[in-house]
């Protein structure tokens, strides 16, 4: 199931969200700039590795270029290929601009961060002597969508469902897509176990689950929980 775009109108622009998908695509750009082997050398430095997070080792001094805590950090935006970043911020785009809408630009930041630490703490306690770096924005965009499943959770998104050699188009209620989407990582995680094959799943259940523990603390008090579906107006921008 691919979201291509909702129709849930927002009041404000999405400042923020835009400025984070060039942020992370800037940032993708310029690691490939540095070639395989500095790129690798950077995903070591600032990438979340869960042994040396937790102080069961240390890096070379070479590569300790931040604290081990602060990779918690800048991690989440770091991207390892073209696809991880592109699938990123088609979720971002789509259902970002509405969760910063129902927060103002400042505390969407701040949600934003947490929810992605929070996520990428979850991954690596799985595995706390992995050696392995994490890297991605999914864990806090994983918390945009548990927000976005409770502030709204009837608006309708447009999805492409693959289905053979074709993808057929149609509208879903964001439960649907949001709910789907969370059981494909908690039945992905069971199969493929803590290291998820590369993918890691744990940030992404820990990061949605942050992300709706939190959004009734961030969110405007004059912004409810669980709206009902809102027709667009032509004081709304569409998201």
């Amino acid at each position: 199931m691919i979201p291509l775009h909702d129709d849930n109108p927002t009041r404000i622009r999405p400042v923020i969200t835009v400025a984070l998908i060039v942020i992370c695509t800037l940032i993708y750009l310029w690691q490939l700039s540095l070639g395989e082997r500095n790129n690798r050398f950077v995903i070591f430095s600032l990438g979340l590795i869960p042994t040396v997070f937790f102080g069961g080792a240390e890096l070379p001094p070479a590569l300790a270029v931040v604290p081990a805590q602060a990779t918690a950090f800048t991690s989440i935006f770091l991207h390892g290929s073209f696809m991880h970043l592109a699938g990123n911020m088609l979720y971002l785009w789509i259902f970002g601009n509405n969760v910063e809408d129902a927060m103002g630009h400042t505390r969407f930041v701040y949600f934003y961060v947490l929810c992605g630490i929070l996520a990428a703490v979850a991954q690596a306690l799985t595995q706390p002597s992995s050696a392995v770096p994490m890297i991605g924005a999914s864990g806090a965009i994983s918390g945009v969508l548990g927000a976005y499943l409770l502030l709204y959770p009837h608006a309708r998104v447009l999805v492409a469902l693959p289905i053979g050699l074709y993808l057929h188009i149609t509208r879903l209620s964001a439960t649907w897509v949001l709910a789907f989407w969370f059981v494909f990582q908690l039945v992905s995680s069971a199969f493929s176990g803590a290291t998820g094959g590369g993918v890691a799943f744990f940030a992404h259940i820990g990061g949605f689950i942050a992300g709706m523990v939190l959004i009734p603390l961030f969110k405007r008090r004059d912004v409810p929980l669980l709206q009902p579906a809102r027709p667009p107006t032509a004081d709304r921008r569409r998201g």
